[in-house]
């Protein structure tokens, strides 16, 4: 009974760190909508929707409805966690390292409504805006790594290509990491602030929208320069993780040069967000390819002492 419960324990463990990846994506994206449709400021307070009320009203029109549903959803992917560390606590083996990773994923939705709600406290502030998108950014990547944890065996983790393409792998990491950084900077100067009376950042759109281009050129020559090197040393996974990577990229960058140079529309500002997540993924896709965990060998047999071969004695 214990081997026919344990791989169907496995595979809720899985489908609940994948819903939960899926989720969280989807608050970004309407959390997109809620700044894209300036419906940041429809409850007009945090942690209540008005003065008097935890939910909108008919008052605050579709705006309240938009950025009471944001609200909302933030809860749903809180109960997502909830349950996805319930389920590891209740799965049997326990299996090391997935408890951590379920709690700072469960912990990071509180801490990414927090930083929601002051920035509809600070009216909208743009820096704490952009801190918001990474906060998410953060419980996506943890989310993720809980995934690809339930998936692998529990034996220590090897290293499937040399250390330098490992620290380049590192590298390009860091690198997507900084175009998200950047690109919340490039959002701050923008027109979409959230609310028609908010603040922007005060960098000048045009030159912040050069410097988050050439970082994701660098981006994309660093993920080319990886599938080079990976096939270089036959790391098959590694390869088509780093291709996958540069498909997202090119895709999100395509994005992004028609959304700058036709004024940057609502519609194509949304689908960049998307393109963000995207791309976040397949970075740490690549990362998480340039080493692989094997099954825990089983522990020897010791021939108990009463079948030990006999010891000769002499008269």
């Amino acid at each position: 009974m214990n081997r026919i419960t344990r791989p169907v324990s496995g595979t809720l463990l899985r489908r609940l760190a994948l819903t939960s990846i899926i989720a969280n994506v989807g608050v970004v994206v309407t959390g997109g909508a809620v700044r894209l449709t300036a419906s940041g400021l429809g409850c007009p307070t945090w942690p209540r929707c008005t003065d008097d009320s935890y939910v909108t009203s008919s008052e605050l029109g579709v705006h309240g409805v938009i950025e009471f549903g944001n609200r909302m959803l933030g809860f749903a992917v809180g109960l997502i966690a909830l349950a996805t560390v319930l389920a590891v606590l209740l799965h049997r083996p326990r299996r090391p390292g997935l408890l951590a990773l379920a709690v700072v994923v469960f912990l990071g939705i509180p801490a990414q409504a927090v930083i929601g709600g002051i920035t509809v406290l600070t009216d909208l502030n743009p820096w704490v805006v952009g801190l918001h998108f990474l906060a998410s950014m953060a419980v996506i990547a943890a989310a993720y790594a809980l995934w690809r944890r339930i998936g692998d065996p529990d034996g220590p983790a090897v290293a499937v290509v040399p250390a330098p393409l490992r620290a380049l792998a590192r590298v390009t990491t860091g690198v997507t990491v900084a175009v998200l950084v950047i690109g919340t900077w490039v959002t701050g100067s923008g027109p979409h602030a959230g609310d028609h009376g908010a603040a922007r950042n005060g960098l000048d759109p045009e030159s912040i929208s050069q410097v988050h281009a050439d970082a994701v050129f660098l981006l994309i020559g660093l993920s080319v320069a990886l599938i080079f090197a990976f096939r270089a040393v036959g790391a098959r996974r590694a390869t088509r993780a780093a291709i996958v990577l540069i498909a997202v990229e090119l895709g999100q960058g395509l994005i992004g040069f028609v959304q700058y140079f036709t004024h940057v529309p609502a519609l194509l500002v949304g689908a960049h967000m998307l393109g963000s997540c995207l791309v976040l993924l397949a970075a740490l896709s690549v990362q998480w390819s340039t080493r692989e965990r094997h099954p825990v060998a089983p522990a020897p047999e010791t021939t108990p002492a009463d079948d030990a071969a006999p010891v000769p004695v002499t008269a």
